[in-house]
């Protein structure tokens, strides 16, 4: 029911959810491709992140929904950036540090662009349909099951606080 008064009130209004569905393919922090397109059909929550900025402590949030949800179908996402410049050097420190500080078991991307001219072409897409690009780190981006861009938040919204989980609740198996 959630669903349905969901897409229902942003079809009305306009909106995100009338886009085509976002797809894109991020190197993976492991190597190789991580996809999105390989996760339709689930929320993906995806988030810009950095080890050395004061929203780093969400790293703890993220695992946390993370371990609620992925059995009912989240993905979360994060993308490490060096935009702010507040990320390490290289991917492989960026790994350890997540790793050893913060037990991280969710994907990651390689260090990516987030905004402007460099961009990766997935954060292009977010910005042309829905004007959103992240302002700072952890950024929050939610695409629906069917690809779409369901909601977003800022940096100051916890992932794990309650405007999130409700959200990404409405999607869920």
């Amino acid at each position: 029911m959630f669903r349905f008064v969901l897409a229902l009130c942003i079809a009305i209004i306009g909106g995100p959810a009338m886009a085509t569905g976002l797809t894109g393919e991020f190197p993976s922090i492991d190597g190789g491709t991580l996809s999105i397109g390989d996760w339709r059909g689930q929320p993906v929550l995806i988030v810009n992140t950095a080890s050395r900025c004061g929203f780093t402590y969400q790293y703890e949030g993220l695992q946390r929904i993370h371990d609620k949800y992925a059995e009912q179908g989240l993905v979360v996402l994060a993308v490490p950036s060096d935009d702010f410049r507040q990320e390490l050097k290289d991917a492989e420190a960026v790994k350890n540090f997540c790793e050893l500080n913060y037990g991280l078991t969710i994907p990651m991307t390689d260090i990516t662009h987030v905004r402007g001219q460099q961009a990766h072409p997935f954060y292009k897409a977010v910005k042309a349909e829905t004007g959103f690009e992240p302002k700072w780190n952890f950024h929050k981006i939610l695409l629906a099951p069917d690809g779409n861009v369901a909601a977003t938040w800022g940096s100051a919204t916890r992932p794990d606080s309650r405007a999130v989980t409700q959200v990404i609740e409405g999607y869920l198996d």
